[in-house]
């Protein structure tokens, strides 16, 4: 079986499948766009997807020998999961093993924010380390405040976790779902989108997108959060409005803003956002350990091989193909 692999993956995975008797290709350039996959996926059964490129309908009446998609990621947004559905393709992420990684970078944004970090660094790196000024770029202080989340599920609950007992944070979330772990364990209370959004003092999201999320946190939301809000993204750029965002933070609505993602993504470095104090941005870094990335690079893995054995995905996205 031919397992068509975009980029390098930590070899344990790659490993993995060559044990097991597959044929991995992957191409020698790791920079291809999706456009340039075509020699690659004309003789694919399985694919190992590495970043978000686009699998609907389109793709799959180009490539019909493909028969299954494992991603290298827990976020499955990408994928048409109905035509998937429609094929009998099974489509496989990698939850759980990125949650503590993606959980730290919205603790290390809430953190860096709050105390102006990236902007402190770049006076180093400019040489303008003035003379002490007591009133210039003051950060916050996060001991006791609130943290409201958005998508309470494993991610969630780590960030959440982590900022409760560090900072003894009150702990308020929206969810489709009850958490009664972070109940009981942190003393979280469920809220209203509405409550949420107007009693955080940081609001951050981590809940699975879909198209109705569209720039769900826009003007009319940071109208109504805390001046002194701070809003942190570690999901999908999607959720949030940039320009919606900027305006609200230079107008003083919102205090700041942590991303790991972006609208649109990459972001252009002629962003506004980027010229900002209260600003921290990283380039889509939340599972970036070499933990996290080779636990990817095995549950992807473990989907391709249980798919060659004619079983079940174990990590699968879409079950009800079975």
């Amino acid at each position: 079986m031919n397992v068509f692999i975009n980029k390098r993956i930590p070899e344990i995975g790659i490993n993995m499948l060559k044990e097991a008797g597959l044929n991995v290709i992957i191409p020698e350039n790791g920079n291809l766009v999706q456009e340039e996959w075509g020699e690659y996926c004309k003789d694919a059964d399985a694919i190992l997807n590495v970043g978000i490129n686009k699998f609907d309908k389109d793709f799959f009446d180009r490539f019909p020998k493909v028969k299954a998609i494992a991603l290298y990621s827990v976020g499955f947004d990408h994928v048409d999961i109905k035509e998937a559905n429609a094929r009998k393709i099974p489509v496989g992420n990698t939850p759980d093993v990125l949650s503590k990684a993606t959980a730290d970078t919205a603790f290390l944004l809430m953190q860096s924010v709050a105390r102006r970090a990236s902007y402190n660094f770049q006076k180093v790196k400019d040489g303008n380390w003035d003379l002490f000024d007591p009133l210039e770029a003051l950060g916050q202080e996060l001991y006791g405040k609130t943290l409201g989340i958005f998508g309470l599920g494993r991610i969630g609950f780590e960030m959440a976790k982590n900022s409760h007992r560090a900072f003894d944070m009150n702990i308020i979330y929206h969810n489709r779902h009850r958490n009664e772990q972070a109940e009981k364990e942190l003393n979280a209370t469920y809220v209203s989108f509405e409550e949420l959004i107007t009693q955080s003092d940081v609001l951050s999201v981590h809940a699975n997108y879909t198209p109705e999320h569209a720039d769900l946190f826009n003007k009319s939301v940071f109208e109504k959060m805390k001046p002194g809000a701070i809003f942190v993204n570690t999901a999908r750029g999607g959720f949030h409005n940039q320009t919606d965002l900027y305006d609200a933070l230079t107008s003083g609505k919102i205090w700041g803003a942590g991303l790991d993602v972006t609208n649109p993504e990459p972001m252009s470095q002629d962003d506004p956002l980027l010229q900002l104090s209260n600003v921290c941005v990283l380039p889509h870094v939340g599972s970036a350990t070499m933990e996290a990335r080779s636990g990817m690079a095995r549950l992807a893995a473990e989907n391709i091989i249980a798919f060659s054995k004619g079983e079940k995905m174990p990590h699968c996205a879409n079950p009800e193909v079975y």
